[in-house]
């Protein structure tokens, strides 16, 4: 028996924007209600190349499929002509442990994930009447995060923070070629938006606390590792309403786990982001909200399999 195995090209014409969002939205509920399984993450490090390896499994209870994904950043990889993201997806049969196919993705489905899960969170997090959204970075997750929430809501206006200029310059003209108006902005600038997304592998936080406006949200996914850090504790210690992915990741390796073990907030001070999405979200228009995304395994199964369903076995 041969195993399948599907390249990026079959992956991405299966996994359709609107498949994604909604199987990444039912997987964050199913998380929050504890109807999944979840193994600690493995991560690797490579400073000497600045790049990570992720390792993560889970799968959604009663589920026809688990999966294993491996996942790598490479952040110098533009210089050198590369994408910084590559990655492989094992789908295995939940009730045989049998291996059902091997999703080549070039680490597109992670990617794709991460962006419903940001998305999905900032709508629903921020204020109904916010339109303008920064994006910090200027990689392939910081176009598609403001994309992609395009797809949910109205954006006015994209603010790109970038520690590269040029790179800063040819994210917006992308941005603007795609009918999102893009322009690039100073830290301080884009710090004032109505909604931020940051999506860096900053070690140090990318924004001050004190200049983030009232009635913003704020939403991490760049801190996945316990030397990455996002986000200041001082914008939680601010935030009115603070949801995390998952709790215990957040504390280990996330921005959240950052503010706490600071004292900038409790170890309970957050709520599960897929009861947030469950139910409209009860915030005061000048309340500061916050999200922090680690990024969970129970998602990769649930888009893994939902792709796979899409393609011939």
């Amino acid at each position: 028996m041969t195993l399948p195995l599907f390249d990026t090209a079959a992956i991405a014409k299966a996994a359709t924007r609107r498949l994604v969002l909604d199987t990444v939205r039912d997987a964050l509920i199913a998380h929050a209600e504890g109807r999944t399984s979840v193994p600690p993450p493995l991560h690797m490090d490579f400073p000497e190349a600045d790049g990570d390896c992720h390792v993560k499994a889970g799968r959604i209870i009663g589920a026809a499929d688990f999966t294993v994904k491996i996942a790598t950043g490479f952040y110098g990889n533009p210089d050198l002509g590369l994408p910084s993201n590559h990655g492989l997806v094992c789908v295995f049969n939940a009730r045989t442990g049998q291996v059902r196919a091997l999703l080549d993705d070039g680490g597109a489905l992670t990617a794709w994930r991460t962006a419903a899960a940001g998305a999905l969170i900032t709508h629903a997090m921020a204020r109904p009447d916010a339109v303008t959204l920064a994006v910090f970075g200027t990689g392939e997750q910081a176009r598609l995060q403001a994309s992609w929430l395009a797809e949910l809501r109205p954006v006015g206006m994209v603010l790109v923070h970038g520690r590269n200029p040029r790179k800063a310059t040819a994210l917006c003209d992308e941005l603007n070629a795609n009918g999102l108006p893009a322009r690039p902005a100073s830290a301080r600038e884009a710090t004032a938006a109505d909604m931020l997304i940051t999506t860096t592998p900053a070690t140090a936080p990318v924004l001050d606390a004190a200049h983030v406006r009232e009635g913003a949200h704020v939403t991490g996914i760049g801190t996945d590792m316990p030397h990455k850090n996002e986000l200041p504790p001082a914008l939680f210690h601010r935030a009115g309403l603070i949801a995390t992915d998952d709790h215990d990741q957040c504390l280990d390796h996330g921005d959240f786990g950052h503010a706490v073990r600071a004292g900038a907030a409790a170890r309970d001070d957050d709520i599960a982001a897929g009861l947030l999405l469950k139910e409209p979200v009860d915030r005061s228009h000048s309340a500061i909200t916050v999200a922090d995304l680690t990024g969970v395994g129970a998602l990769d199964a649930a888009v893994a399999s939902a792709v796979l369903g899409r393609l011939p076995l």
